[in-house]
């Protein structure tokens, strides 16, 4: 069966996500370091660790605009438009594929072709963290640089606790879907397909 190479990433599409997964390996690594630092083990000195936190913040939420306009502007949008009808069946019989089907060498349920860039499975998991989480991370985040525009209390807790919570959990909870997601790239063609679609912009399929 001849190979075919299906033009689904953008350059605009791939810069974004260059810069993104950056800043997010910076924010995981001064994150950590500033919520775990002692004077025994420092991965990245407090102050450095804070400065760098909070400016590679404020360009995620730059890099995060340019995303969401561009998912505006562009057809790149409705792969993330999906019906909640039947959903579950898909999800089902895209978990079943990954659990069971790829160590049996099955055909993908979901095949990537130009109007589907994702499988359910996929889809789904980037619209609730790109949608949900990464907004609350970049909110929250954006409360804590000016902790005075935060309510002093919420839900009868501190607001500023609340807001600390929030961005530390969502943090926690992208940093996961981050190692997934990096996981599951090398299910493709080849373990290294994948990658080198986000770098040609070339999607490899059969």
């Amino acid at each position: 069966m001849n190979q075919e190479k299906l033009y689904l990433y953008p350059m605009w599409i791939r810069l974004w996500h260059l810069i993104n997964a950056v800043l997010c390996l910076i924010l995981m690594i001064t994150g950590i370091s500033m919520q775990f630092s002692s004077k025994q083990v420092t991965i990245v000195q407090f102050d450095s660790a804070v400065t760098i936190h909070n400016l590679s913040g404020i360009i995620l939420i730059i890099n995060y605009v340019f995303f969401f306009i561009g998912n505006f502007i562009t057809s790149n949008g409705r792969y993330y438009q999906f019906s909640s009808s039947g959903l579950f069946y898909r999800l089902k019989k895209q978990v079943i594929y990954y659990t069971h089907g790829v160590l049996n060498k099955e055909t993908p349920p979901f095949p990537i072709n130009k109007d589907k860039k994702f499988n359910p499975l996929q889809q789904f998991t980037y619209v609730i963290v790109m949608y949900i989480f990464v907004p609350i991370i970049l909110i929250s985040g954006l409360a804590l640089l000016y902790p005075e525009t935060i309510p002093v209390s919420i839900m009868y807790v501190s607001g500023l606790h609340f807001i600390d919570f929030l961005h530390i959990l969502s943090g926690f909870i992208v940093s996961m879907f981050m190692f997934i997601h990096i996981y599951f790239c090398t299910i493709g063609k080849s373990p290294l397909s994948n990658f080198k679609s986000i770098i040609n912009g070339y999607h490899e399929t059969y």
